[in-house]
């Protein structure tokens, strides 16, 4: 028998596929759903029952939904917002997080990734400043995050969205990399404490997307990691999972090796605590 939360989740649109297969997701077993028919009939729940999480209807734009979350946002603070859309721009993901919504997805939905989020979302109580925007326009994004592993998993899903234009299987790769990337900074700069924080920013040039991660750490030398893929000998590919196991680090160590196959350019300053990721466009 399961000892999660159950939760409680309001789905927007009472007729759609995704809400349907949420309901039947694994990762949501034993939640209670109500469907809300519209704006109106969602406040109207949302007034008479304290949801976890909200999920919208993947019919309408982010755009569409902010107003209905600003106003949720006072009816109940506490509800956190999974927002489905048919398409994304960098304007609508830029007011999402501004707007301090949990997370966003983009038609093709992959229900899993959605039904795992929005089970994060019920059990996460101290969330809300865990992503703050610093900086933002057009083709630009900065962002503070403390070093909780659930804080990379929500700008993950964000800024996988924002390549929109670019074809699914790069963008998916490039998501990797940077997700790589970027717990490498929460765990060996930040030790995934939720008192230091890193750095993002993300840029869209006509040529290249980029990626800047800054870590509150030391640093590190590139080569001096017997923990990480990227120091083994060509005849011990795994050699650093006995290190890592030694240290009490979690599986992996393939991130900068993986990063490295994936992107044009993966460059560290001096200290090595801040890194740049350059993939090209054209």
């Amino acid at each position: 028998m399961s000892t999660r939360p159950a939760g409680k989740v309001l789905l927007l649109g009472v007729e759609n596929e995704s809400a349907d297969a949420l309901k039947r997701a694994n990762a949501l077993d034993g939640c209670m759903f109500q469907s809300a028919s519209g704006e109106a009939d969602a406040l109207r729940r949302l007034r008479r029952t304290a949801f976890d999480v909200m999920v919208t209807s993947p019919s309408t734009t982010i755009e569409e939904d902010l107003p209905l979350v600003e106003e949720m946002g006072r009816v109940r603070p506490a509800t956190k917002t999974v927002l489905l859309a048919p398409r994304t721009t960098p304007a609508g993901l830029i007011a999402a997080l501004r707007a301090r919504v949990f997370a966003c997805f983009a038609a093709p939905f992959e229900i899993h990734e959605i039904a795992q989020m929005t089970r994060r979302a019920i059990q996460e109580v101290d969330w809300r400043d865990g992503i703050q925007v610093l900086s933002a326009h057009a083709g630009w994004l900065t962002v503070r995050m403390d070093c909780r592993l659930l804080n990379a998993e929500r700008l993950v899903s964000f800024l996988n969205e924002l390549p929109s234009d670019r074809p699914e299987e790069e963008r998916d790769r490039l998501m990797v990399a940077f997700r790589e990337i970027l717990l490498n900074a929460m765990e060996h700069g930040g030790h995934f404490d939720r008192d230091k924080v890193v750095e993002v920013t993300a840029i869209r040039t006509e040529r290249a997307i980029v990626f800047y991660v800054h870590d509150p750490g030391p640093g590190f030398r590139a080569d001096a990691l017997p923990h990480a893929a990227v120091s083994n000998p060509p005849d011990d590919p795994v050699a650093h999972l006995g290190r890592r196991a030694e240290l009490g680090l979690r599986p992996g160590g393939f991130g900068l090796l993986l990063a490295r196959k994936i992107v044009d350019e993966l460059i560290y300053n001096e200290a090595g605590n801040e890194v740049l990721m350059i993939k090209h466009t054209s």
